[in-house]
């Protein structure tokens, strides 16, 4: 287990570790389909280690990503209409945990998730795929049912 967790129930140390998983599931599918670009974003994303707070973390969630989002994915509901209330509810559930966490891996999580999104809204869409953000997808881009920890 990663020392950042050491406050956590296992409960919330699956959240933090599911987090991006979650973030992917709900902008991707935001439009309805989960394309293979969006997946190989996110999977890109998760797999850049430029923060040393976050190394041991990344390291972790990067692992058989693609097989972690299969499989929960399979979990909610195949409409994003019924899926994106359940995320955005269960994303939610971090800003509790930001007190327990060490507050400056708090924070480059926080950025992270955010960096994530917009990431992986930018990965697919548009005129021949470059680089344009659905409608659905900007409305959940700001992730703004996690509050900011830097803020508290």
């Amino acid at each position: 287990m990663l020392a950042e967790f050491n406050n956590l129930t296992e409960t919330e140390a699956e959240l933090v570790l599911k987090a991006p998983v979650l973030v992917c599931i709900l902008i991707a599918g935001a439009d309805g389909t989960i394309d293979k670009k969006e997946i190989k974003e996110a999977i890109a994303q998760t797999q850049k280690r430029s923060k040393a707070t976050l190394a041991p973390y990344l390291k972790e969630v990067s692992q058989d990503f693609e097989d972690k989002l299969k499989v929960l994915l399979q979990s909610y509901p195949y409409e994003s209409t019924q899926r994106n209330p359940i995320l955005i509810e269960e994303l939610g559930r971090l800003n509790s945990l930001w007190k327990k966490m060490d507050n400056v891996f708090s924070i480059q999580f926080y950025n992270m998730l955010r960096e994530l999104a917009g990431k992986i809204a930018a990965s697919s869409g548009g005129l021949w795929g470059m680089k344009s953000v659905d409608t659905e997808e900007a409305k959940l881009l700001n992730l703004t049912m996690i509050r900011d920890p830097s803020a508290n």
